[in-house]
This record gives C-alpha cells, sequence and structure tokens, in this order.
C-alpha cells in the first residue's frame, strides 16, 4: 500500500467519524461512502472479503439472530404484559423506574447480548415512561449503556468481550471466575450518576390509576413456543461450546432465527417476509461498513507498526500496557463501533505480546489460545476499553446504534450530543473501575 492510500485511508476514517459526530450525514450514508471512497482508490478489494466476514460474521450474527427471536415474540403480546408489570413496579415514580431499568437488563444481559436485550427492553421501557409522562430518551440510553456494561457479567453478553474471549481460548466458567465481578462493578458505578443525568426522570412523580385487567394474551400457545426458543437460545449460549459438536454464541443466534422463522411460519399468524423486513437492517449495514472500514485501516499495517513502538515504549511492562490499551480503546470505541476497534486492536496487542517476551512467537499463528496467565489483564483491559468506551457515544455500541433507532421508530430522534451528554460522564466512571479492577486482577495472579 503506498504512502497516499495509507493516508487516504486515515483521512476517510476521520471523515466518517466527523460527518457523525456532527451530523452532517446519515451515519449509514457517511460509512457506505467511507467504504466506497476505499474500493474507488483500490485500497479494499476482493482479496479482503474474507478477513471481513471471519471478524464481522460472529457479531453480526449475534444482532441479526438476537432480532429476529425478539420480533416474533414481540408478536405474542408478552411485551405489553411485562410493560404493564413493570409501570407498576415503579409505583408511579422516576426513581424506581431508572433503578428498575439497572435491576431488569443487568441479569438479561447476563444470558444473551446486550443488543439483543436492548431489543427487547426498549419497548417496554418507552412506554412505560409514556404512562409516567416522562421523556424516554434518557432511559432507553441507560437502557443500551447498562446492557453495555452487564455483557462483561459472561462471555456471551457482548460481542466485543466474545471476540477477546473467544481469542485467547477463554472459557465460560474462567470467565465467571476471573472477569464478571468488574462487569458488575461496571453495571453499579452507572447508579450513582442517575439523579445527575437525568434530574427530570429521578424527581418524577405520578399517580398510577386504578389498577387494570392483565393485557390479555391472546395467542397462548405461540406465546409458549416463542418462549421456548428464546430458552433454547440461552440454554446453547452457555452449554453449546461444551456439547459433542461445538456450537458457538453466533451458530446460536442463526439457529434461533431459524427456528424462530419456522414457528411463524408453521402456526401462519403472519408472513416469515413480514419478519424479516421488520430486522433493523440499517444498523447490521451500518455495523458491516465500520468493519470494512476497519479492515482498510489495518491493510495499513499501521496497527502491526504500532505494536513494535508499544514495546518501545513500555518494554516487557504490561501493566503499563494494559492502561494504555484500557484508555485507548475506550476513546477508539466512542468513536467507531467498539466490535470493530477490538478487533483491529487484537493485531496489536498479539504483536506487542510476543515482541515482549510475554507470548511465543507461535502466538502470532491463527488460533492460538493457550497465552501465558500473566497475560489476562492485558486482554481484560481490552475487554473494558472495548465494552465500556462504547458507552459514550451513540455509534460506540451496537446496543446504543440500535436505541437510537427504537427512539427514531417511537418519534424521538437522538443526537451525538444528546447521547454523548450521558454516556460520557458514565463511560469514564466506568473505565475508572475497570482500570481499578485490572490492577487488582493483575495483583492477584502475581508476575
Amino acid at each position: 500500500m503506498t504512502d497516499f492510500q495509507i493516508n487516504l485511508t486515515i483521512v476517510v476514517f476521520a471523515a466518517v467519524i466527523l460527518c457523525i459526530a456532527f451530523d452532517l450525514l446519515d451515519m449509514v450514508v457517511a460509512a457506505l461512502l467511507g467504504v466506497s471512497t476505499l474500493i474507488a482508490f483500490g485500497i479494499l478489494d476482493g482479496s479482503d472479503l474474507m478477513p471481513i466476514v471471519h471478524t464481522a460474521g460472529g457479531p453480526l450474527s449475534l444482532l441479526f439472530g438476537g432480532m429476529v427471536v425478539a420480533r416474533v415474540i414481540g408478536k405474542t403480546g408478552i411485551f405489553e404484559r411485562i410493560g404493564d408489570i413493570f409501570l407498576r413496579a415503579s409505583g408511579g415514580s422516576g426513581k424506581r423506574l431508572l433503578l428498575l431499568i439497572v435491576a431488569m437488563v443487568a441479569p438479561i444481559c447476563a444470558v444473551l447480548p446486550n443488543a439483543t436485550a436492548v431489543i427487547l427492553v426498549a419497548p417496554v421501557i418507552v412506554n412505560v415512561c409514556r404512562a409516567l409522562k416522562v421523556d424516554f430518551v434518557g432511559p432507553v440510553i441507560i437502557t443500551a449503556i447498562v446492557s453495555n456494561a452487564a455483557g462483561m457479567l459472561t462471555l456471551v453478553g457482548d460481542p466485543a468481550t466474545f471476540l477477546v474471549g473467544s481469542a485467547i481460548g477463554l472459557s465460560f466458567p474462567d470467565y465467571l471466575r476471573q472477569v464478571s465481578l468488574g462487569g458488575l462493578l461496571a453495571v453499579l458505578a452507572v447508579v450513582p450518576l442517575l439523579p445527575l443525568l437525568l434530574p427530570k426522570v429521578w424527581a418524577a412523580r405520578v399517580t398510577l390509576p386504578e389498577t387494570r385487567p392483565p393485557v390479555p394474551i391472546e395467542r397462548p400457545a405461540f406465546l409458549i413456543l416463542s418462549l421456548l426458543v428464546l430458552l433454547l437460545m440461552v440454554a446453547l449460549f452457555m452449554i453449546g461450546e461444551y456439547l459433542p459438536t461445538r456450537i458457538v454464541p453466533p451458530q446460536v443466534a442463526i439457529i434461533g432465527a431459524a427456528l424462530a422463522l419456522l414457528l411463524v411460519y408453521g402456526v401462519r399468524i403472519e408472513p416469515v417476509g413480514a419478519v424479516i423486513r421488520d430486522v433493523d437492517w440499517k444498523t447490521i449495514l451500518f455495523l458491516g461498513a465500520i468493519f470494512t472500514l476497519v479492515q482498510a485501516f489495518i491493510k495499513t499495517e499501521l496497527l502491526q507498526g504500532l505494536s513494535i513502538q508499544v514495546y518501545q515504549w513500555f518494554g516487557a511492562e504490561l501493566m503499563p500496557v494494559a492502561f494504555v490499551l484500557l484508555a485507548g480503546i475506550g476513546v477508539l470505541s466512542s468513536l467507531l463501533a467498539n466490535i470493530p476497534v477490538v478487533a483491529a486492536a487484537l493485531v496489536m496487542v498479539t504483536g506487542y505480546l510476543v515482541a515482549a517476551g510475554a507470548a511465543p512467537e507461535i502466538a502470532l499463528a491463527p488460533g492460538f489460545v493457550n497465552w501465558p496467565s500473566a497475560t489476562l489483564p492485558v486482554f481484560v483491559a481490552m475487554m473494558f476499553g472495548g465494552t465500556l468506551g462504547g458507552n459514550a457515544t451513540l455509534i460506540g455500541a451496537a446496543a446504543n446504534v440500535v436505541a437510537v433507532g427504537i427512539c427514531a421508530a417511537n418519534g424521538q430522534r437522538v443526537s451525538f450530543a444528546q447521547f454523548l451528554r450521558i454516556g460520557l460522564p458514565i463511560a469514564a466512571l466506568q473505565l475508572s473501575v475497570g482500570a481499578l479492577y485490572v490492577w487488582a486482577l493483575a495483583s492477584l495472579l502475581g508476575p
């Protein structure tokens, strides 16, 4: 790649980010124009297709499968019933509403990908906010932010976390022992900021009407079968990798989507095409375009060069590198979708660890998972940076993009600045908590 192409790649990156940040173009249009420019100048070609599919296939499969299953379950009327229960649980209090969001979203994201959780929960939050006569934008943003943090409770909760965990061969139980507590602390860090960031919602208080009869479930059999599909997905997320035929989370999501569509087809409740059309293709297309832009950045070999530079700066001292990664990936994940940022960072970190002698040269080969325990804090720092840094902006995480899309579908467009006002302070506090956790983990693991 020529110097001109390298410089052009950087300029295109910056231009896409600025267009989105200052609302100059629709984010999908900006990302696709960026990709088109790189193709036109020969920076991206057919040889890049497989690397893009390899990196983007898993996260996008998780997102697609979650969207399909959520859409099918939504047809049962269960969300209306849950919304009524949620409203009664709030007692007409905005404060209780916000605390309930944290309490409800966190366990859901422990077993489902966070974007899927937002798809399931956000419509309920919108309806409850309308009943409480408060603006739903803030609570929906909080839903996305909590889902991202809670995504660190388990290996499958966030695509970025799964990407790092699978790259280093971290098992589900090992993740629970070594990382999950950090995710819990990140979730709890949201709570003290709620009255400061959403004072009107926090102070809201309305008198609820008399208890109404519960919203009827028109098709109980369809509901039961839909929930069975969801439960099967959850079970396979947790045990799929331990089956005789190994099934990883992205495959589970596709299986779930296929079963949900089969159910729709079998009961003839609506055309399968209607379900497919209702998938948020805009979000999927945007994330795919961002993955493509990151692939172009990888081709510049700037990341590989950066790994050597990091070694020259820090030598074999892994803790300073872990903190720099946490902050750096955190910042980048707020400007770009966190999943491809983490995917690109893995290339750089692998090169650095080999250069620093913390891992053997065979670690550069695809599929290497036998990482020394001393390297774990570095990878956990990447997880924190990618997952929590993405909370700062509306384009930082798939859950954020989904949440913004749901707000738009309900008549409220969310600006970059509007999301930033809520997301940035929370992300800053969560990253600080993450840094403390990485330090504690490194201390426990020892030299």
